[in-house]
C-alpha cells in the first residue's frame, strides 16, 4: 500500500491554455542540433570533438572536467559544424549538422545487471546528465553513491503536462528505468505520484502526494518522506527523464526524443508534440509558437521556473517537458491599477474581488512584475505557499548574508531554487528569490569543495 502525503500549504495557479490530450505530430527538423553544457548545472565542459568530425547518435561530444567519465552525447548523427564560445573561451554550445540516414552508436544494455555496469552505461551514453543531486541541486557526482533516489511523476506546476498521457503505452520503459535505479542505490527509490495513479510498478516505494503546487516538486517529496541531512547525498529525477533512460536500456540506442506539451493562453497551437532536443525553437516551429509576433513571451518550461526563449536561449533543452506562451504585458496600461476592483485579476490575497470567483476560474496572467523591487519584508507571506519544514524568510536572509553556519542550520542542503518559485510569485518585495538560492548553493559548493 502506498504512503500518502497531504500538502496543505501551496498555491495552484489556474491559467488558461491547458494542452488538450491530443498528439499534434512531430516538430520540424533543424539544420543543426546543439549540445549546450549550460543546460546542466555544475557541468564544466571539455571537448571530445573538433570541427569537421563525424559523430553518431550517442557519441561523446564533451565531458565533465571534474568527472571525465560523465559525458554529453550527440542527439543526431552528422558533422560537427560549429563550436560556439563566449567570454574567456567558455564553451557555449557545439552544433551538429545531421546527414543522411541517422546512425546510432550501439550499447550492450542487455548484459547490464549490476550497479557498476548500469552506471557505466548511463555515463557513456550521456544519460547520467539527467541525474541531479541534493545538496546543491547540481549534476550528480557519479563517484558518490546516493542514500536514496527520488523521482517525481506528479506535475502540479501551472499548465504542466499530464504524465498519464505521456506514459500511456510506455509503461515498460518506465519500469525498466525504475528497476535500473533500484540497483544504483543501497537505499530506496521513491516515486511521487498523483493519488490513484501509476500503481503496479516494482522496485520502488510509491508515494501519493495530494495537495496544491508545489506538491509535485521533488523537494516536497524529499522533505515529507526522508529529508537530507548534512553529509548525505540523494539523487533526483523527473519521470519524463526515465522514459528516455528506459528506452535506451531496452533498445541499446540513445534516443533523446521527448513528447512535450504546448501550452499557454497565447499559444498558436495547444497539444502534445514529439521533438528532438538541441534544435532551435525557430526551426522546430517555423510558423511560430505565439499567436502574435509581438507582445508575447515564450517560455521553455512553466511560468514559475521556466527560461525565456530568446537569442541567448535559442536551443531546445534536453529535459524539456512543456513550452508556455503568455502575454508579455508590455502593451498593457491599467487605468488606476490596483485601485480597480480587479474581477479578472488573480491575487493571492483579497486585494481584488476575484477571490469571490470559483476555484475553477481560469486566468490570463502576463509577465509584468506588477510592482517595484524593495527590501525583503518579514510578513509571513512566504510561509503560506512554502510547505517544507523550513523557515523560508530566515533561510533566504542567511543566504544573502552568506552565513554558512546559519544556512546549514536553516536547511540549505535540502532545497533547490524551484522550491522558492511560489514564494517569488507572491513576494511583495519582488525579489529574485530563485536566483538568490541558486547563487547561494553555488557559492556554498565552492566553499565546501
Amino acid at each position: 500500500m502506498a504512503s500518502v502525503i497531504s500538502v496543505k500549504k501551496g498555491l495552484s495557479i489556474n491559467l488558461k491554455g491547458k494542452a488538450p490530450e491530443q498528439h499534434l505530430g512531430q516538430a520540424h527538423c533543424g539544420s543543426t542540433y546543439a549540445v549546450v553544457p549550460a543546460d546542466y548545472v555544475g557541468f564544466v565542459p571539455k571537448l571530445s570533438v573538433q570541427l569537421g568530425d563525424k559523430v553518431e547518435i550517442g557519441a561523446p561530444i564533451m565531458y565533465h572536467k571534474a568527472s571525465p567519465e560523465l559525458k554529453l552525447t550527440a542527439p543526431v548523427s552528422g558533422e560537427v559544424v560549429a563550436i560556439n564560445r563566449g567570454a574567456k573561451r567558455k564553451i557555449l554550445s557545439v552544433e551538429i549538422k545531421p546527414e543522411g540516414e541517422q546512425k546510432h552508436k550501439s550499447f550492450a544494455t542487455q548484459t547490464a545487471n549490476s550497479r557498476e555496469s548500469i552506471l557505466a552505461l548511463l555515463l557513456e551514453s550521456g544519460l547520467f546528465a539527467f541525474f541531479r543531486q541534493r545538496p546543491y541541486d547540481r549534476i550528480a557526482d557519479p563517484v558518490v553513491a546516493p542514500r536514496d533516489i527520488f523521482v517525481t511523476a506528479n506535475f502540479t506546476a501551472p499548465l504542466a503536462p499530464n504524465f498519464d498521457f505521456l506514459v500511456k503505452g510506455r509503461e515498460t520503459e518506465l519500469q525498466a528505468a525504475l528497476s535500473a535505479l533500484s540497483k544504483l542505490t543501497a537505499g530506496k527509490v521513491y516515486l511521487g505520484v498523483e493519488a490513484g495513479k501509476l500503481s503496479g510498478f516494482k522496485d520502488v516505494e510509491r508515494v501519493e502526494v495530494v495537495g496544491p503546487h508545489p506538491a509535485g516538486l521533488v523537494g516536497t517529496l524529499i522533505n515529507y518522506t526522508k529529508p537530507v541531512n548534512k553529509d548525505e547525498v540523494v539523487w533526483t529525477l523527473k519521470a519524463t527523464d526515465l522514459l528516455v533512460i528506459g528506452r535506451f536500456l531496452l533498445t541499446g540506442k540513445v534516443d533523446f526524443k521527448r513528447t512535450i506539451a504546448l501550452t499557454g493562453s497565447d499559444a498558436r497551437e495547444r497539444g502534445y508534440v514529439d521533438i528532438i532536443p538541441g534544435v532551435r525553437f525557430a526551426e522546430a516551429f517555423p510558423a511560430g509558437l505565439a499567436q502574435n509576433a509581438e507582445h508575447e513571451r515564450i517560455i521553455e518550461g512553466d511560468v514559475l521556473t521556466g527560461i525565456q526563449v530568446n537569442a541567448e536561449h535559442e536551443f531546445v533543452g534536453y529535459q524539456i517537458d512543456q513550452i508556455t506562451v503568455i502575454p508579455e504585458g508590455d502593451d498593457v496600461h491599467d487605468l488606476f491599477g490596483w485601485a480597480t476592483p480587479g474581477f479578472g485579476k488573480f491575487s493571492m490575497s483579497r486585494s481584488f474581488f476575484s477571490w469571490l470567483s470559483p476555484k475553477s476560474k481560469e486566468y490570463t496572467i502576463d509577465a509584468r512584475l506588477q510592482g517595484g523591487v524593495r527590501p525583503m519584508i518579514v510578513s509571513g507571506e512566504y510561509d503560506q505557499v512554502f510547505p517544507l519544514d523550513i523557515y523560508p524568510e530566515f533561510l533566504l536572509r542567511s543566504i544573502i548574508a552568506f552565513n554558512i553556519n546559519d544556512m546549514e542550520a536553516r536547511g540549505i542542503y535540502e532545497v533547490a531554487p524551484e522550491d522558492f518559485a511560489l514564494c517569488e510569485f507572491v513576494c511583495t518585495s519582488k525579489m529574485p528569490l530563485q536566483q538568490i538560492v541558486r547563487d547561494g548553493l553555488d557559492e556554498l559548493y565552492k566553499e565546501m569543495n
